[in-house]
């Protein structure tokens, strides 16, 4: 990848991270939008996608459980099925047009959650759903998400805020373990089938790593979030339809 190419990638890494750390994310939609538009390879995107996630994941984790808006009462459920299907979504490598065209798909699905999702519950509330549903669910989210590289909390973050099971940063806080197990999981999975990674990977997690860092530390203390995933989806939006239709 050329030096100039790669600086932008970083940069939109950076920026993206920030963002989406405020929110108790890690950022994989953004991550595999930014490839996307790259022109990145399908086998490059996804272990990339997952790696960085990983890290951005670890900071956003850290930085809200320490503020008190976990609560594993609300997440292990949810984990205890995606583990095991983010694994399973990992070891299968989609190529060419068929990754984009799910993966743009995802995106689409993604974007559009991101801006209209409201929250029923104040900041800090949990009201849990039945133990089976929250494992139906963190399965389905566990598998699609290592399908196509993410962690899965871009899908579990507007379940939980729609249903009304937590408000915004009791959910950022449970998104971030959950994008973080499932990353972890996903990327197990990748490495059983093809271990490889960029060789632009470290530019990219310093990146991540600066990026997520502050803006975790700023959405665990002063901001919930909501107008940055909605300018996010716009965003994810726009590079989901250049895969979906190939431009």
């Amino acid at each position: 990848m050329p030096l100039t190419i790669n600086l932008v990638v970083s940069l939109a890494v950076f920026v993206a991270a920030l963002l989406y750390a405020s929110a108790g994310h890690s950022g994989a939609s953004a991550y595999l939008a930014i490839f996307g538009l790259a022109g990145l390879a399908p086998g490059v995107m996804k272990p990339a996608a997952l790696s960085l996630n990983v890290l951005v994941a670890l900071v956003a984790t850290y930085k809200f459980g320490r503020a008190g808006y976990f609560s594993w009462r609300l997440f292990w459920p949810f984990a205890l099925a995606s583990i095991p299907m983010a694994f399973l979504g990992g070891t299968i490598n989609l190529t060419g047009r068929i990754y984009n065209l799910i993966t743009g798909l995802v995106l689409l699905y993604a974007a559009y959650r991101m801006i209209v999702v409201q929250s029923r519950l104040s900041d800090d509330e949990e009201n849990p759903p039945s133990l089976w549903l929250a494992l139906l669910i963190g399965g389905l989210t566990g598998f699609v998400g290592g399908l196509v590289g993410m962690g899965g909390g871009v899908f579990l973050s507007p379940i939980l805020l729609l249903a009304g099971w937590a408000g915004p940063l009791r959910t950022a806080g449970v998104a971030a373990v959950f994008i973080l197990v499932n990353s972890i999981s996903g990327l197990a999975g990748h490495w059983t089938s093809v271990m490889s990674l960029p060789a632009q990977i470290p530019y990219w997690g310093a990146a991540a790593l600066a990026g997520g860092w502050i803006g975790a530390t700023y959405g665990s203390r002063h901001f919930s979030g909501t107008t940055v995933r909605r300018l996010l989806g716009v965003v994810i939006g726009i590079a989901s339809l250049k895969l979906i239709l190939g431009l």
